[in-house]
């Protein structure tokens, strides 16, 4: 009864997390600001509502997560940070629809590095599934070819990689990560401060993006980063489908920023392979359990 109860709970936090997390390019868009003051609002704001938080928990409870659990949670860290430099570079130089697309390539990267370094051989169907979605970001990518999107969808990519690394050695730590996403903002923020001195501060409606950094980036990343310890890595990759598929939406109700033909045909194709895939894993994950409970009866 507590599993069935943990995998509720799991997947409550996860979809919570999945959910806030599709408002945050809407957010950065709406602040209507320069991308290095826009990185320094969002990680400053981050940075010290996860301290808040950390440290209420502290006082309150001893066992509070560590903010950087060893040298795993170091490299973590600074993927994260990483993370953060590429992402809101990649909001300003391609379409909502092209990031959020190439964005759920982080399921690739992350089978190929668990494949690598874990030795968690996939499966042929999970094999082919990574094809076809290498597919679907080619006729994405294909399609910005002359738009000045390039460099856009190239740091994209370097987004989704960057994920899936924190993700891999995540897993292979088995440690608590929960605060190790929010402390590895402090990259960009040294970034963002350092090139906001140089070139001044520029924002029209600061008040989205401190909403952003201080509300929604604690709550996405801290639920996202928990949701593992109850459900399993195909149904967390599932609820960050959420923002490939409502982001786009978003922007679109917001700033009627139509997507082009190639970026919907190769979203379509990337949703639809990871979702197939997605639903495929979790019903092998079934029939082992059924056989498992058959076969050693409690």
């Amino acid at each position: 009864m507590s599993s069935h109860h943990d995998h509720q709970k799991g997947l409550l936090i996860t979809a919570i997390g999945g959910l806030t997390l599709t408002v945050d390019i809407p957010l950065i868009r709406l602040a209507d600001g320069g991308a290095w003051t826009i990185m320094l609002l969002r990680t400053g704001t981050t940075f010290f509502a996860a301290m808040i938080i950390w440290s209420i928990w502290r006082a309150l409870s001893r066992n509070a997560p560590q903010l950087i659990p060893g040298w795993a949670g170091l490299v973590v860290a600074i993927c994260y940070g990483l993370t953060g430099i590429t992402f809101v570079t990649a909001v300003y130089h391609t379409s909502t629809a092209n990031l959020v697309f190439i964005l759920a390539f982080n399921t690739v990267f992350a089978a190929l590095l668990s494949w690598i370094f874990l030795g968690e051989r996939p499966r042929l169907v999970t094999i082919v599934a990574m094809l076809i979605m290498i597919l679907g970001v080619l006729v994405i990518v294909g399609g910005s070819v002359g738009t000045g999107h390039l460099f856009g969808d190239f740091m994209a990519l370097c987004s989704a990689f960057f994920v899936a690394v924190a993700i891999t050695i995540s897993r292979a730590s088995g440690k608590d990560m929960g605060f190790t996403a929010l402390v590895g903002v402090l990259l960009p923020l040294a970034l963002a401060a350092f090139m906001v001195t140089g070139e001044g501060f520029h924002v029209n409606a600061p008040w989205w993006i401190i909403f952003n950094g201080a509300v929604i980036m604690p709550i996405s990343f801290f639920c996202l980063a928990n949701g593992p310890k109850y459900i399993s890595g195909p149904e967390v990759a599932m609820f960050y489908l959420l923002e490939t598929v409502l982001a786009p939406v978003w922007v679109w109700m917001i700033f009627a920023e139509t997507t082009t033909r190639n970026s919907l045909i190769g979203g379509a194709i990337l949703i639809v392979t990871l979702i197939a895939h997605s639903l495929w894993q979790l019903h092998e994950g079934r029939k082992r359990r059924t056989d498992l409970a058959v076969h050693h009866p409690v």
